[in-house]
């Protein structure tokens, strides 16, 4: 088929890279401009950019889709579909209308479960044990588009952002070359608007560690936060990362520190949690008791303030 692709992050770039090995005519790639970032915030192609530009694909970087000089440079295309993927940007339905046989979204949740922005970290934080891929034919709506094709991916106990985020990448790559495969065959159907949850956006302040909540919860969040934007809490009024904990047995005031000596232990609303993997302000990551070794930290202290 002739295709516009449009995506931004690693996990769009493993879905243009599968469609591209399909045979599919990739005609345009839409991505967003490039931004800022590392140390030096120099400038810095996404990671559909620098897939697209490696096949020698033609790219363009619109601010925005609703202009009509974006609709034209769309329309002269000529695609048979869009394929979406984490894009960024809002596709005002004029854009929508162009492609002959409509645009399709690949979406990181079994729809209408997590519909929105962060539905990786959002199913690992609700304690989900499957998630997985839905491929859906776009609408105006925020997700909200008729259902074309899904595929299941078990969540582990191990699994942390990171991990799951790139099971999923790699299976709406998959999901997608299926579905465009078997697209004259595939019935859509309609969600169950009784069923949506939104999975919303996340940002520093959410992956702050509540230590009044329960154990089990907060080491959801050290590994739905992991990498981005990390689990976070304050030492003596410094941040500390959190990159890796398990619940465990134990009592006392939220934050109170339980056992600082092979292993940092600090009481939750329910349980405790013991923290294996750390990051000091400045530094690297380390394990516990290499951060206990170079920190006096007694049991009663307290974390989180």
């Amino acid at each position: 088929m002739r295709l516009i692709f449009a995506g931004t992050p690693p996990f769009a770039a493993a879905a243009l890279d599968a469609l591209a090995d399909a045979g599919h005519a990739i005609a345009l790639v839409l991505t967003q401009p490039d931004r800022p970032a590392g140390r030096g915030m120099k400038l810095m192609p996404s990671a559909v950019k620098t897939a697209a530009l490696a096949r020698g694909l033609p790219v363009a970087q619109p601010a925005s889709l609703k202009t009509p000089e974006a609709q034209a440079e769309l329309a002269a295309v000529d695609a048979d579909v869009m394929v979406v993927a984490a894009y960024g940007l809002i596709l005002p339905q004029a854009v929508l209308d162009i492609p002959r046989r409509g645009c399709l979204n690949i979406h990181a949740s079994l729809l209408p479960r997590w519909r929105g922005a962060a539905p990786i970290q959002r199913a690992i934080l609700a304690g989900d044990t499957e998630t997985g891929i839905t491929i859906m034919q776009m609408d105006a709506g925020l997700d909200t588009g008729a259902m074309l094709l899904k595929s299941v991916v078990p969540i582990l106990d191990t699994d942390t952002g990171g991990s799951l985020h790139d099971k999923l990448a790699g299976a709406g790559a998959r999901a997608i070359v299926e579905a465009l495969a078997r697209l004259d065959t595939l019935t859509p159907v309609a969600q169950d608007e009784a069923q949506a949850t939104y999975a919303a956006k996340l940002d520093k302040a959410a992956a702050r560690l509540d230590w009044t909540r329960p154990a089990a919860e907060l080491a959801r969040a050290v590994r739905a936060f992991n990498p981005v934007p990390g689990a976070w809490t304050l030492v003596d009024g410094a941040p500390l990362k959190v990159w890796a904990a398990v619940p465990v047995p134990g009592q006392g005031a939220p934050g109170e520190v339980l056992d600082a000596g092979e292993r940092l232990v600090v009481a939750c609303g329910e349980g405790a949690l013991a923290l294996a993997e750390l990051q000091p302000a400045g530094s690297k990551r380390m394990t516990a008791a290499a951060f206990l070794a170079g920190r006096r930290l007694a049991p009663g202290a307290r974390l989180g303030a």
